[in-house]
């Protein structure tokens, strides 16, 4: 195994190595994700819920990093069964949006501080990273490390789940429009309904980034 270390500041984002998650997991050891999911929901104070699909906006919200989009899917995104974790940084008009949607939605919707130690448990609880325009590399391979199976429009990386294959690591817009982006989302959620096919797509995450 030669896995591809992403790193901050020197720290390696793996998690069969991060000693900063709840639980060290692999490829071969899905379940710890689930237990990094829960242990993370109790931390914030939430009901654990495990058969809830937990969101997360890994790199923040700008409007270069796709705000407007945002902006014209969120109410549908809030409309799902879903929970959404938000890392703290991007500009302040999304900040404020945040916030708002924080104050709304309070049980189901939060902003992480942006610390180290929590980028690291949002990526290892996250059963799904929000891309709403193309991430820069370092980000995207984060989320796949840690089978946080991307929602994206094209980009490298990343191939479109197809369920009679059981091939693809992620669920793509394309054309890229904000309702079709919203589209992938349904079939991200809906597919993850089915544990032995999501599994199967966390594995192509991990195995597209980890060398395993």
């Amino acid at each position: 195994m030669n896995p591809t270390q992403t790193s901050t500041k020197g720290a390696l984002f793996t998690p069969s190595y991060d000693n900063k998650i709840y639980r060290k997991f692999s490829i071969r050891t899905l379940e710890g994700k689930i237990e990094n999911k829960l242990r993370l929901q109790e931390e914030l104070g939430w009901v654990k819920e495990a058969k809830i699909p937990l969101l997360c906006i890994a790199g923040g919200m700008t409007d270069e990093q796709g705000g407007t989009e945002l902006e014209e899917v969120i109410g549908g995104i809030m409309s799902l069964n879903t929970l959404l974790i938000v890392r703290g940084i991007g500009s302040e008009k999304y900040g404020k949006l945040f916030t708002q949607l924080e104050h709304e939605y309070g049980h189901r919707i939060t902003i992480l501080k942006d610390e180290e130690v929590m980028q690291r448990k949002m990526y290892a609880a996250a059963d799904m990273s929000l891309f709403f325009a193309p991430a820069e590399e370092e980000e995207l391979k984060r989320c796949l490390a840690y089978g946080a199976v991307p929602i994206s429009p094209e980009q490298d990386l990343l191939a479109d789940y197809n369920p009679v294959q059981e091939s693809g690591n992620a669920f793509i817009a394309s054309p890229h429009t904000p309702w079709n982006w919203f589209a992938a989302l349904v079939r991200g959620t809906e597919t993850y309904k089915l544990p032995y096919d999501w599994r199967t797509i966390q594995k192509h995450c991990m195995e597209s980034v980890n060398g395993e």
